[in-house]
């Protein structure tokens, strides 16, 4: 990852967390989740301390045409059912303590968002698309459910038809529909020449996050805390519960194989 930082309004700085893992598609490692968990636990700290630096944080690719991939499933072929555990143990703290953070949170969210990225997305409170935005939750066609916050803060955003429909089937959704359906809150269009340029593209989705960040910041920081601090919450028991119970079937470990061996995946339903 890059951490770089641009001024905000009125007083202290805008963090932004840029993944940077481009032969793996950004996906989520151990090292990833341990090394975004000890920045956002570093903006914790800061608040808790009464600190005024860090006015918001962004979360953004420093890769052309991808986000996030999801979770790193090369490097989940290789755990135990122990290690996975602990793996997405580890995701979705870092997740929550993301999404519990008492500073605005955005993500820019250009190329594909998918599974565990676009999981990430969702612990942000607000999101940022580009154009070329492809965003899914794949995991039911790998005979897995969304891991790390996707069942309950998706149908939050979008409703609970939308998610369903887009949970059960896996289907990608791009940025105009996106937007549309509310899962995005700001669409940086596009014109002619920067719609096949995936890297203005990923550049004006972030310079659009910025931009939102600087409109938050330009107000009261008690304030922009105190309103974070009403809405913040949590409902992970009832999909770690759910996804413990897809971990260790036949169809699971089918799912990865065939995602390893790229051909279709054939399920027996045990």
């Amino acid at each position: 990852m890059l951490v770089s930082q641009v001024e905000a309004e009125h007083i202290g700085t805008i963090k932004i967390i840029h993944l940077r893992r481009p032969h793996a598609k950004n996906a989520i490692s151990r090292q990833m989740v341990r090394e975004l968990g000890d920045e956002i636990e570093e903006v914790h700290r800061e608040t808790c301390d009464n600190g005024t630096s860090t006015r918001a944080l962004i979360i953004a690719s420093a890769v052309d045409n991808v986000f996030c991939g999801g979770a790193d499933l090369k490097e989940r072929a290789t755990m135990s059912l122990a290690d996975t555990r602990s793996f997405l143990s580890a995701l979705r703290n870092v997740l929550y303590r993301l999404s519990t953070l008492p500073v605005p949170t955005i993500a820019c969210v250009s190329g594909a968002a998918l599974g565990g990225g676009l999981e990430l997305a969702l612990a942000c409170h607000l999101r940022v698309f580009a154009q070329n935005a492809t965003v899914g939750l794949p995991e039911t066609r790998l005979a897995i459910i969304p891991g790390a916050g996707g069942t309950y803060r998706l149908p939050q955003i979008v409703g609970t038809s939308r998610a369903l429909d887009m949970i059960l089937t896996g289907r990608r959704v791009h940025g105009d529909e996106a937007l549309t359906m509310g899962l995005c809150h700001r669409l940086v269009a596009a014109d002619q020449e920067t719609r096949s340029n995936s890297g203005a593209q990923r550049l004006s989705s972030l310079d659009a996050g910025i931009d939102l960040a600087r409109q938050i910041s330009s107000g009261g920081p008690v304030a922009v805390r105190a309103t974070l601090g009403m809405l913040a919450g949590a409902q992970d028991a009832a999909e770690n519960a759910a996804y413990e119970a897809v971990l260790n079937t036949e169809d699971r470990n089918e799912g990865l194989q065939a995602f390893l061996e790229k051909r279709v995946p054939v399920y027996q339903g045990r």
